[in-house]
């Protein structure tokens, strides 16, 4: 028997490598983009808009109302733009929301995912921007871990920042200087951050984060940034606001 169980080990083996033994050999590799645009919409494939219809207006009904109106187009850009520090700003904005007072805030440029265009700002819009099930996060940073933090945000090119932050990087992507809210960075001293919870486990490079501590992850619903962005939104609205940011000098290129 033990012997019949080795013949057919064997036999399988053999069977195993014949059939994997092919005559063809790659020649090279060629791909091409497809640009997916308004050409495919000439002729629609009528099964699928079927399909699609019974679910539309449920959709529509939650991604169209307006939740608030900005002054500009708004984009991200390296080192610096004014969608990126509108949501630095916005998850500021929401640190008393938590008993929390942060110094400063981070938002990944890789977070943001669409523009904003002038006027109003629907629901679809921010899902747009923000479509990740991110969490607002607060942390604490030696000063020390705050240089580093900053030397990497310089080694990526810029990333979100908010109002009072001032970064100076060189083209090859060094840090140069930093101050926050007016003043030097102190190594001894500790400092309040709040970010996403994806940056706050060390993510895009961001590494420093690892090294925090007090931290308060929040995990309800009611604490994803794509939720605190629409309450923003619509509590600049029931004041009148138009929301609004431009470019201020938050991270500057060295010149030399």
């Amino acid at each position: 028997m033990k012997h019949n169980i080795i013949l057919l080990g064997g036999i399988g083996m053999a069977i195993t490598v014949a059939s994997c033994h092919t005559p063809y050999s790659m020649s090279g590799i060629s791909r091409t983009r497809i640009v997916m645009d308004q050409r495919y919409d000439a002729h629609p494939d009528a099964q699928a808009m079927a399909f699609m219809k019974s679910y539309s207006h449920e959709v529509d009904s939650l991604m169209t109302p307006v939740v608030g109106n900005v002054a500009r187009y708004m984009a991200k850009d390296r080192p610096e733009s004014p969608l990126s520090n509108l949501l630095s700003d916005i998850l500021m904005e929401s640190g008393p929301l938590y008993n929390e007072h942060p110094d400063f805030a981070v938002y990944n440029m890789g977070g943001i995912r669409a523009a904003l265009a002038e006027g109003p700002v629907t629901l679809g819009d921010v899902l747009d921007v923000a479509p990740f099930e991110n969490k607002i996060c607060f942390l604490t940073l030696s000063g020390e871990k705050v240089m580093e933090l900053f030397g990497q945000i310089a080694m990526r090119g810029g990333e979100g920042v908010s109002h009072g932050v001032e970064l100076v990087i060189s083209k090859s992507g060094k840090l140069l200087s930093a101050r926050v809210n007016g003043a030097e960075i102190d190594a001894a001293k500790s400092y309040r951050v709040v970010t996403l919870d994806y940056l706050s486990q060390g993510n895009d490079q961001m590494t420093a984060f690892k090294s925090a501590t007090k931290v308060n992850a929040l995990t309800g619903k009611e604490d994803n940034v794509r939720d605190l962005i629409t309450k923003y939104f619509r509590a600049c609205t029931q004041k009148g606001i138009v929301v609004d940011r431009q470019v201020e000098g938050r991270i500057k290129i060295a010149e030399s």
